[in-house]
């Protein structure tokens, strides 16, 4: 059969390795897979099927370093999990039996106990016969908080399966966003990270769930799916149907061909393993530091790290002779590049001249170009707006709250810019229904979190000073006591102004309610944080890496934890952490965001000189000029807007049927549909009449732009020489030194 596309040429600096062991895994596990049920028999598998797959082969390649033992653990995962894959399809995908594959997957996750002592149901089918059988051969090893997050990213990948079967029978394929997010889950590299740290060292727990160890889970898998829907497009788009494949998704919202699709795959593969190797050089280290992680720990990091880079090169290298995916040629060289173990170097000068040219162009970006008046689309907004008759009251009195809490005199903004900038227009169509009050709360929210992120840049960027910025980061986090803690004393604005919105705002809150809703806030002011270290570096994002902080830095969990305040206890709290509702919630976030990337396009190219912009990263990813780079942006926005529709519409609906929720439950969610409808048509009023983007304001306000008049430091260091967070003991959270160790300016 003809191939669809040539392969690109992929960017793998890594030589593969081959595990000694890797003839006793084949025979170890065609042994377990025949006494599982899952060849002769089966339906699904012959044997020759799982000798041509070769996942012996795989995890070779993959786990080069660990003993026979474990090796032939790992294999019979993988076999397991894509028998697992092959028998939903011809059992439930084919048939677009969605009913019958709830009931089915609701059943596994009750073969993986957390506590082994826990019986488990009789197995009825090959795979719970063999989920049973590795839970219990894997687990004992391993520590409870490993158990939990392994257990967690199998039930994604089990679970999210319905999602790419809800998609076949819709015949809808995702836009780019949603795609990788939900790749994420269903694909099955978190999962398989877990089964690198069996085969290394588990990672420390109090950090296993940092933004950089994160980053390096998320940028592993999104480098092993992209790779892998390079390869098997032909066999799950032409010959399974399938409509979860990466290249068909971005031929599908480029309207490209589908040669030109897998080539930018291949591109955002290559950014995604920048990524990873930026975040291990980088963040990684500092994380170490902070943490004050203890020599073993730091070891440990860094064998999960080494085995992370060591599954992607094996996964390439099996890749190339898996009888699974499309590769003819591939070892030989002919029709496209050489590949393989030997073959690596034989290119190896437009290897890192393609790379080499994405990732410098990262970093060489000039700031304060002159860009002119940001360029407005026709946004697609389907929702009508509705403001508050509250509005003018909340205007006149947010002025004195300002005043009050000081944020109108650290040099960051006065009075003309408060009224400009209008936040209680913004919190009145966000919350039209709002009390005066309630009214009130919000719009000094929002001045709070604008203000902040106005400060950060301001006040650190220019300076370059990251180590008082994440102090000033750790104080305002010690701001928001959720056990009745004492609260530093406020040492400037952003901290008074924080304090009295925290105590207004989290009176009536449980204790629990209160550590959501510091979580929500400690996002934003640590995503800020992740902003002046990238502007330090003059460094433009990764797009995938920004998508997802802009997100943070947008304040958008704030906001939306503030709209699920009064929804009380009728709602469990897994409908909120369920697929479908976050996807319409990072829907509604991403198309609010990059809205703002719109309108501030001229604001922060032209006169903050900024990197963090979504229509500068999209320039700087395709190379290609401004107009250009806003008609992907708008699309993107679009395409996020019909997604917040279709769940809304669809997904939600089949949500509500899965967790039996009660008719009160199913209003209040029919109501936090509404208030993130209100949420997005009142951003885009707020953006389309507020002073803070438009050209001639811009120029009115040119000198609060000019770096050298940036206010004076909140703090300066006493008798300290590196961050306070580097210095505390392992293990130990503790603000009081933080209180001491600073003073006023």
């Amino acid at each position: 059969m003809t191939q669809p596309f040539v392969l690109p040429h992929f960017y793998m600096p890594y030589s593969a390795r081959l595990n000694p062991h890797v003839d006793e895994a084949r025979a170890h596990t065609t042994q377990w897979a025949r006494g599982m049920g899952m060849l002769e028999g089966s339906g699904i598998w012959e044997q020759s099927d799982l000798d041509a797959h070769d996942y012996g082969l795989l995890c070779a390649y993959t786990h080069p370093d660990c003993d026979g033992p474990a090796l032939s653990l790992i294999t019979d995962w993988y076999v397991w999990v894509f028998f697992f894959d092959d028998h939903f399809l011809e059992t439930f995908k084919r048939s677009q039996d969605r009913e019958g594959g709830k009931a089915y997957l609701d059943r596994l996750p009750l073969f993986m106990p957390l506590d082994l002592a826990t019986p488990v149901p009789e197995p009825r089918n090959p795979v719970e016969a063999g989920l049973a059988d590795l839970w219990a051969r894997t687990v004992p090893s391993m520590s409870p908080d490993w158990r939990r997050r392994f257990a967690v990213s199998t039930e994604h990948l089990l679970n999210e399966s319905l999602w790419e079967l809800s998609n076949i029978n819709e015949g809808r394929v995702a836009n780019p966003v949603e795609y990788i997010e939900m790749r994420r889950k269903v694909g099955g590299a978190p999962w398989s990270a877990g089964l690198v740290e069996y085969a290394t060292a588990e990672v420390p727990a109090r950090v296993a769930e940092s933004r950089p160890l994160r980053v390096l889970m998320e940028t592993f898998s999104d480098g092993v799916h992209l790779r892998n829907d390079l390869f098997s497009y032909q066999r799950e788009v032409e010959e399974e149907g399938e409509l979860s494949n990466g290249v068909l998704v971005l031929e599908t919202f480029f309207g490209c061909t589908t040669q030109e699709a897998a080539e930018i795959v291949n591109d955002v593969l290559t950014s995604r393993l920048h990524q990873f190797e930026h975040t291990a050089f980088t963040e990684v280290p500092a994380l170490a530091l902070e943490q004050g992680l203890a020599p073993d720990e730091v070891a440990a990091v860094a064998a999960y790290t080494q085995g992370l880079q060591d599954w992607q090169s094996g996964g390439h290298e099996w890749h190339l002779r898996s009888s699974r995916y499309m590769n003819e040629g591939a070892l030989t060289g002919e029709p496209f590049r050489a590949f393989g173990a030997g073959t690596s170097a034989a290119d190896i000068g437009a290897l890192l001249s393609a790379a080499g040219a994405q990732r410098l162009r990262s970093f060489t970006h000039v700031p304060f170009q002159k860009v002119g008046p940001s360029r407005l689309p026709d946004f697609h907004m389907p929702f009508p707006l509705t403001l508050s008759p509250h509005l003018d009251g909340a205007r006149h009195r947010i002025t004195g709250w300002a005043h009050a809490v000081g944020i109108l005199s650290e040099g960051v903004w006065d009075e003309d810019k408060l009224a400009a900038y209008d936040l209680p227009l913004c919190a009145a169509g966000i919350h039209p229904d709002a009390t005066p009050e309630g009214l009130d709360l919000a719009s000094q929210w929002l001045a709070w979190g604008t203000y902040g992120d106005d400060y950060y840049p301001l006040v650190f960027g220019h300076r370059r000073d990251l180590a008082t910025a994440k102090a000033c980061t750790a104080r305002l986090s010690a701001c928001m006591p959720v056990d009745g803690e004492e609260p530093p004393a406020p040492a400037n604005g952003m901290e008074r102004g924080l304090v009295d919105l925290w105590t207004r705002t989290t009176a009536g809150m449980t204790p629990q309610a209160r550590r959501t809703f510091k979580a929500a806030v400690d996002v934003m002011t640590e995503s800020w944080v992740w902003e002046l270290a990238n502007q330090i570096q003059n460094r433009i994002p990764d797009p995938v890496d920004y998508l997802e902080m802009r997100r943070a830095t947008f304040g958008s969990e704030l906001t939306m934890s503030l709209c699920r305040l009064g929804h009380g206890k009728e709602v469990p709290p897994e409908v909120y952490r369920s697929g479908p509702v976050r996807s319409l919630e990072n829907a509604a976030m991403d198309y609010a965001m990059l809205l703002n990337d719109v309108f501030s396009y001229q604001k922060e190219i032209e006169y903050e000189g900024e990197v963090h912009n979504g229509i500068l990263v999209v320039q700087n990813f395709f190379g290609c000029d401004y107009p250009t780079a806003l008609g992907v942006v708008h699309d993107l926005m679009t395409q996020r807007m019909k997604q917040f529709q279709h769940v809304a519409a669809h997904e939600l609906p089949i949500l509500y049927e899965d967790f039996r929720l009660s008719e009160e439950a199913r209003d209040i969610m029919r109501g936090y549909v509404g208030e993130l409808q209100n949420w997005l048509a009142g951003i885009l009023k707020w953006h389309q009449d507020c002073r803070r983007y438009g050209a001639a304001d811009l120029a009115r306000r040119a000198h609060g732009f000019v770096p050298d008049k940036a206010p004076a430091l909140p703090f300066t260091w006493s008798g300290t020489t590196a961050p306070l967070s580097a210095q505390r003991r392992p293990g130990r959270t503790d603000f009081s030194n933080t209180t001491d160790s600073l003073t006023r300016s």
